[in-house]
């Protein structure tokens, strides 16, 4: 089993830093209506079937009906790129930065990884007695730019004002060459954010739900309404380390104090909230990843939550909410009853059926992930490194584990990664020439194993 080593946690802070200083910002917007045309015509057939059936095509017809003095117009009513043209332009990227080969090996290594998040807690292998999602069809499309923003994603909900029928999922363009723990943080804008967006209701009920429970367990009714009013990135972390395992823990804490680094010199986690911040405080988000951690179905789940306990304890000066005082006791406590309700709750959205039990971290992903690990520390080649039942998930895992570890040099770790998860992208079905639209979905019910599970 993979226990916590944190030895080289410094250092991976460092390539955090160094990413987020990167000036590189990707593609440059395009700003003429005919020369993105022309080009988003030539991208026609670079998209696989279902992905020219539900974004492609309805997006052009979206483009056709903007017009050139629509797209100017828009443009100019969002001159920060930020609303409808943010949206518009990021689609038009992920369509064009696929064709073009922008990055290639790491676009599709990317791209690998949301897909496998996604296909974690929407495909039909995984969501047994549970319908269909309301909002998204496919995993979301990928691309690279507006660094500014960091990782971010316009869902489903958000995509379907241009007809598309699924999301976008952003990383700065520095992140296809090193940041690698910024790759840890793509589970909780994929199996986060777009998971919580494509079942109507789910997100509402959620927030009821850890209301309820803070107000009840710790009568603490502003700091039950203070974990509510965030439950969007709440839920998201809890959703990312439940399909990542406690690799997404750790580098979660890594990749804010290294974003904090280079933003404002200090490395720690913040613990101040503002409260028009929609994020819950650093320091709390690092006590949410330990107790999350904690309800894995792995054996060394405990372990690894009190390895991320202290290590959160180490940034701890005084929490502050908006203007109230928290002591670290109870933020602990409502960081434990948070993790337990978002992975237990039975969700009526969900058929009466928990989070934690679509998706969860167990004994054999660990195993899959050390296996990698040591595929990647002996610096085999790429083909070497395939392990049987090996997901997008187990690789990033397995690839911020070793860096963190300093079983691997994050210049070694990094592009053994994009290599390996490039070759399970070429032989992903829903990029092949079917209509597949999780490769989940290609799992048959068999009427007995051979081996125990």
């Amino acid at each position: 089993m993979n226990h916590p080593d944190f030895r080289n946690l410094l250092a991976c802070m460092d390539d955090v830093t160094s990413a987020a200083m990167d000036e590189n910002t990707g593609p440059a917007d395009p700003a003429e209506y005919h020369s993105l045309y022309g080009r988003l015509q030539d991208a026609a057939d670079t998209l696989p079937p279902l992905y020219r059936v539900h974004v492609y095509e309805p997006f052009m017809l979206a483009v056709d009906k903007l017009s050139e003095a629509g797209f100017n117009s828009m443009l100019s009513r969002d001159p920060r790129i930020e609303r409808e043209a943010g949206l518009f332009l990021d689609i038009a990227h992920a369509i064009l930065q696929n064709s073009e080969a922008y990055e290639r090996e790491a676009t599709d290594a990317f791209q690998e990884v949301v897909s496998d998040l996604y296909d974690g807690f929407l495909s039909e292998e995984d969501r047994k007695g549970i319908k269909p999602p309301d909002e998204s069809l496919i995993a979301p499309l990928v691309k690279w730019g507006r660094p500014q923003f960091g990782p971010y994603t316009w869902t489903a909900e958000a995509a379907a004002h241009f007809d598309i029928k699924t999301g976008i999922v952003n990383l700065p363009p520095a992140n296809a060459r090193h940041g690698l723990l910024a790759w840890s943080a793509l589970g909780h804008e994929t199996a986060g954010h777009d998971i919580l967006h494509a079942d109507k209701g789910l997100l509402a009920e959620l927030q009821h739900h850890v209301y309820d429970a803070l107000a009840d367990e710790l009568s603490n009714s502003t700091l039950a309404n203070y974990w509510a009013l965030r439950i969007d990135e709440t839920a998201s972390d809890v959703l990312g380390i439940l399909n990542t395992g406690p690799a997404a823990g750790i580098g979660l804490i890594g990749y804010f104090r290294g974003l904090n680094k280079a933003y404002t010199g200090v490395p720690t986690l913040r613990n101040t909230g503002p409260q028009n911040d929609p994020h819950p405080a650093d320091i709390l988000r690092g006590y949410l990843a330990a107790e999350t951690v904690r309800l894995l179905q792995f054996d060394n789940a405990t372990e690894w939550a009190e390895a991320l306990e202290e290590e959160t304890d180490k940034d701890h000066s005084g929490i502050l909410l908006g203007r109230t005082s928290l002591d670290v006791e109870t933020a602990k406590k409502s960081a434990a009853i948070v993790a337990r309700t978002i992975t237990n709750a039975r969700l009526n959205s969900l058929e009466g059926h928990a989070l934690g039990q679509i998706q969860n971290w167990q004994n054999h992903d660990e195993k899959i992930v050390q296996d990698i690990r040591t595929h990647l520390s002996e610096s085999q080649a790429v083909h070497d490194c395939v392990v049987s039942g090996m997901y997008a998930a187990h690789v990033v895992a397995a690839a911020v584990t070793s860096s963190i570890a300093g079983e691997v040099p994050i210049s070694d770790a990094f592009p053994r990664m994009t290599a390996l998860l490039k070759t399970m992208h070429d032989a992903n079905p829903s990029w092949g020439p079917l209509y597949v639209r999780h490769r989940g979905d290609l799992s048959p019910h068999r009427a007995y194993s051979r081996t125990a599970s």
